[in-house]
């Protein structure tokens, strides 16, 4: 359920005291992300159409034919694939990949089909993507980060585990100068899915020695924001 607006504002006022001025920034780098709206969706013809509506074997029809459209741009940069993985369609992904579309193309704000389904929280999207070759390890977003960072901060566990099994840099620095740990616990809400995200960048090995450009640690951070299991998890991983 979402939080009433006073105490969303309450909680990003306290975490900008913890963090600093750059919390403004960065308090939810995944809205940078633009999906189709109604109006575009409703307009997208050809494969843009086909894979908005997840119509894989229309999809299939239309690469034989002609090839030309499979990363085909709209006016925000997104591919067909971007389309079908921000509308959630994995058969339309899995018809789009094998009839040869880009799979690590980005779009005009710099995401890629990867961190797009990352962010949606949308499991299986990316389970078909990686398994299609797709990279977990493109730098992406205004931010250069990582469908990892960006996942962390979202506390999208399950995502994290996938990603991480792909091989995602687990000690990427973003232009804010944070990682995945450090944005499981400053952005996160120190939560059981944001615990399980830390715990399976702790298990995978991240850097737990990284700091933020203002020195502060994962775990110096935790303890700031008051995430008792958090620093419990750090301090029993030896961090310091």
């Amino acid at each position: 359920m979402e939080k009433p607006r006073a105490l969303n504002a309450l909680h990003t006022l306290l975490l900008a005291a913890v963090v600093g001025p750059i919390f403004a920034l960065a308090c939810a780098p995944a809205a940078a992300q633009v999906a189709p709206s109604a109006a575009e969706a409703a307009a997208y013809r050809g494969l843009h159409g086909t894979a908005q509506r997840g119509d894989a074997a229309q999809i299939r029809q239309l690469a034989a034919a002609d090839k030309s459209g499979l990363n085909a741009r709209d006016a925000n940069g997104r591919t067909p694939l971007h389309v079908a993985t921000f509308a959630r369609k994995p058969e339309a992904i899995r018809a789009l990949a094998q009839a040869g579309a880009g799979l690590d193309l980005l779009d005009n704000d710099r995401y890629d089909a990867v961190t797009i389904a990352a962010v949606a929280d949308d499991e299986d999207s990316l389970r078909t993507l990686l398994g299609l070759g797709a990279s977990a390890k493109l730098v992406t977003s205004r931010y250069d980060g990582t469908a990892l960072i960006a996942a962390a901060h979202l506390g999208h566990d399950g995502v994290v585990r996938q990603l991480v099994a792909a091989g995602a840099p687990l000690d990427h620095v973003n232009n804010l100068h944070w990682t995945a740990a450090i944005e499981a616990v400053v952005l996160g809400d120190g939560g059981p899915r944001h615990q399980a995200t830390l715990r399976a960048l702790i298990g995978a090995g991240a850097s737990l020695k990284l700091a933020d450009r203002h020195g502060r640690t994962p775990l110096q951070l935790a303890r700031e924001r008051g995430f008792a299991v958090m620093v419990q998890m750090l301090e029993s991983a030896g961090a310091r």
